[in-house]
């Protein structure tokens, strides 16, 4: 076996390991009503990484992510930019679904975030695309950036460079698609957002 195929190898056994940890997690409650955990998607080569916020009803049940009416607009914004599911990871700051949809509670972003970065280190994409404010704040924070931190109205479809690590990193905070779902009026702003990544990919 080449180095190659050691280091894939060994990329693998992380990936099951990581999986096994998050199907079996009981860090905090959510873990009682979830069907299943929504661990993500997508490739674990990926140069672009998004990632939502917590799973909702269709995601619960199926354990996919982003497969409802707001991964429906996802795929339309992915497919106007040349991008398809199989090119990019998905997954959410929550990987459980917290109960009729509310907000993640402080105590379950600081369970679960854990995974997540973890995944973030799997892949090490060159942009990471965080949706809507709860994903944009823990992601500004974690490199560097929490000074630029605001609601997801003014900072969206900027760009900022990650400060704090080895490669280079950009950051591109998002409407997340669901408010497409509800205001179709901002169907076009996310889609004007989205055609930054036509100059990055």
């Amino acid at each position: 076996m080449n180095k190659k195929q050691e280091d894939y190898q060994d990329h693998t056994v992380e990936w099951l390991k990581l999986r096994d940890e998050i199907f079996y997690c009981q860090k905090c409650p959510l873990y009682q009503t979830r069907k299943y955990p929504v661990i993500g998607e997508g490739s674990h080569q990926a140069k672009i990484m998004f990632i939502g916020e917590a799973p909702g009803f269709n995601e619960d049940q199926t354990g996919h992510p982003f497969c409802g009416a707001a991964g429906q607009v996802l795929d339309d914004l992915l497919n106007k930019v040349g991008l398809l599911r199989k090119d990019i990871y998905i997954c959410n700051i929550l990987k459980c679904r917290p109960p009729q949809n509310r907000d993640p509670q402080k105590n379950e972003i600081e369970s679960c975030v854990p995974y997540l970065d973890r995944q973030i280190d799997l892949i090490q994409p060159k942009v990471i695309c965080p949706l809507g404010n709860y994903a944009t704040a823990y992601i500004l924070e974690k490199y560097g950036l929490k000074s630029m931190i605001q609601g997801i109205s003014k900072i969206h479809g900027q760009i900022f460079e990650a400060k704090n690590i080895s490669y280079r990193l950009k950051i591109i905070p998002f409407y997340h698609p669901a408010i497409a779902t509800y205001n179709p009026n901002t169907k076009t702003i996310l889609e004007n957002d989205f055609n930054i990544l036509k100059h990055l990919i």
